[in-house]
């Protein structure tokens, strides 16, 4: 039960150092104070916002530093760090340097969960874990369980583990960068959805980027969820030290095998929390109670669904909270169709693993792509969609990179490249798309891309798709 029993001695007189004033340090500062610790949090920015934030938490007795985010405070005891801050930040030199531990906020939330708290089913990947976690959580819930979607998808986990409200179980988004910080924790069961290279800037490496991920294993008591596909996953799985009886359990869209969950005759079925896995399957829901779904949705359903069925999640209740749940905005989101047209938002889509998903969900496609690449290279994007683009509108800063790879790779697909970077940009590539495109196409704004050259974030990206094609319907009929 979340909430209750918590031990505030390892940290009650501790003089703490908090790197950031995110959500997740604005949340790690005013609990550790809450708890008796000293606070200080230091931020190497200095605007208005920042200060307004600054000016909230020192009503609180905690001290704020802005504009210096490399010296340690004298005397530190332990480094509290927001997600974002690389390993080879100032700041963490000089706390190595002064024989300081530097830890992130998931690992104060779970030294601080109390002796009867709620267990962590857990999710990481490079794509799909706010989805899968939103899916998990409802699935719980149409169990008759008390539970919460936390962490990584926005809900700092220091406040639920805090809390007064309480959980029999939480469902648990941790990013790579969360998981590079919390060496302590230990889930009831995990999964690793998809490894892709990203945030290597970060990182430094694959290799080091797949540790991270796979730390998330470590300690695991139940169950190791792992996706056939992937086989770097498997091999997460293989290296971690888990408790013993702990299983692997792998999902597949296609036909699975004992000990896995998958795809047979348009329904998902489990192989593997069944009484006798090398005869028998569980039907747990059609495919049909996955919206939308699209392949990678449906590898999504399997994870949360092997998940809850670790924590012995009943298979009605698998149904029940699949079809209830419905996925955020502007994650492969259908706006409307126009002119026998279909129109759809994935500007969620900020990579090319990702986007390489959402391609892969539809025959007939006019692309719009483009934006902040973050180094990446779009030949193995291009290849594998190449039979399915009927077009491709391109715009942002990035965007000779995919039109070099489309030139490489489907050199007789039409290309519209719109050489501007202002937010009316869209507008003209909804045009340009509407114009390439015929009946039975589907205009894909998947950008494969950031969104911070033109936009303030994917959310602002995605609407600016979805009014510029509303405003198509005002001179076209619509079939919506």
């Amino acid at each position: 039960m979340v909430g209750h029993q918590v031990s505030t001695a390892e940290f009650s007189g501790k003089r703490v150092t908090v790197a950031g004033l995110g959500v997740s340090g604005v949340s790690a500062a005013r609990a550790l104070a809450g708890l008796g610790a000293s606070v200080t949090v230091v931020d190497g920015g200095d605007s208005e916002a920042l200060r307004e934030r600054a000016a909230s938490l020192e009503t609180a007795g905690i001290t704020v530093r802005l504009g210096d985010a490399a010296t340690l405070p004298e005397g530190t005891d332990l480094v509290v760090t927001s997600p974002g801050w690389r390993p080879d930040s100032p700041l963490f030199a000089a706390a190595a340097e002064a024989g300081v531990d530097v830890v992130g906020d998931v690992e104060i939330a779970w030294r601080l969960r109390g002796p009867d708290a709620a267990p962590w089913l857990a999710v990481t990947g490079t794509n799909g874990k706010t989805t899968t976690v939103q899916m998990l959580a409802s699935i719980l819930k149409a169990a008759g369980l008390r539970t919460a979607a936390v962490g990584n998808i926005g809900t700092p986990i220091i406040d639920v583990v805090l809390g007064d409200e309480p959980h029999d179980v939480l469902a648990v988004e941790l990013s790579s960068y969360q998981l590079h910080w919390a060496p302590s924790l230990r889930a009831h069961s995990a999964a690793v959805l998809n490894l892709a290279p990203d945030h290597l800037d970060w990182h430094g490496s694959m290799r080091a980027y797949a540790a991270d991920k796979g730390r998330i294993y470590e300690g695991n008591t139940i169950a190791c969820v792992y996706n056939v596909e992937d086989p770097r996953t498997e091999r997460l799985v293989e290296q971690a030290d888990v408790e013993e009886g702990c299983r692997a359990i792998g999902f597949t869209l296609g036909a699975p095998g004992p000990s896995m969950l998958g795809v047979v005759e348009g329904l998902l079925v489990d192989r593997a929390f069944v009484e006798n896995r090398q005869q028998q399957a569980q039907e747990l829901a059609e495919v049909s109670d996955v919206h939308p779904p699209a392949p990678h949705n449906i590898a999504n359903a399997l994870a949360a669904a092997a998940l809850a069925r670790a924590f012995g999640v009943d298979a009605r209740a698998v149904r029940d909270g699949l079809r209830a749940f419905r996925p955020d905005a502007h994650r492969i989101a259908h706006v409307t169709d126009v002119d026998g047209v279909a129109y759809v938002d994935d500007s969620k889509a900020t990579n090319t693993h990702a986007a390489q998903a959402s391609l892969a969900a539809y025959e007939s496609i006019v692309w719009i792509a483009g934006g902040l690449a973050k180094g990446a290279t779009f030949d193995d994007l291009v290849a594998s969609a190449a039979k399915r683009l009927r077009g491709a509108v391109l715009i942002g800063a990035d965007r000779a990179l995919i039109r070099e790879a489309l030139a490489r790779h489907a050199p007789d697909v039409p290309v519209v490249d719109l050489d501007r970077t202002d937010t009316g940009a869209m507008a003209e590539a909804v045009r340009e798309a509407a114009r390439l495109a015929g009946p039975g196409d589907t205009v894909l704004m998947a950008p494969a891309c950031a969104s911070m050259d033109m936009f303030t974030n994917y959310n602002e990206r995605g609407e600016a798709f979805a009014e510029a094609v509303r405003a198509l319907t005002a001179g076209r009929g619509t079939d919506a």
